[in-house]
């Protein structure tokens, strides 16, 4: 058995250089070109900047989660006047 030339997991056969998953991958590079890199960077790698602001917009969701939730307690507690 010999070890993929790219994750370096143990290939299918003696005579293969890549695993299954490298060789999709690998096919997908020569179909498309220059256009993997950059969706890969676009959709899987995020400049610092961006990561910034998707840690301030999960904290953002979860502060108006717990907004939410602290208001509708309120209203469930507090008993309705009859007049």
């Amino acid at each position: 058995m010999n070890t993929c030339l790219f994750c370096e997991s143990k290939t299918s056969g003696y005579f293969q250089k890549w695993c299954p998953q490298c060789r999709a991958l690998k096919h997908q590079i020569l179909l498309w070109g220059d256009r993997i890199y950059e969706v890969v960077n676009s959709v899987m790698c995020r400049s610092e900047d961006k990561q910034n602001l998707k840690v301030k917009m999960e904290i953002k969701k979860e502060i108006e989660n717990k907004e939410y939730n602290l208001r509708s307690k309120e209203t469930k507690e507090t008993p309705k006047k009859k007049d």
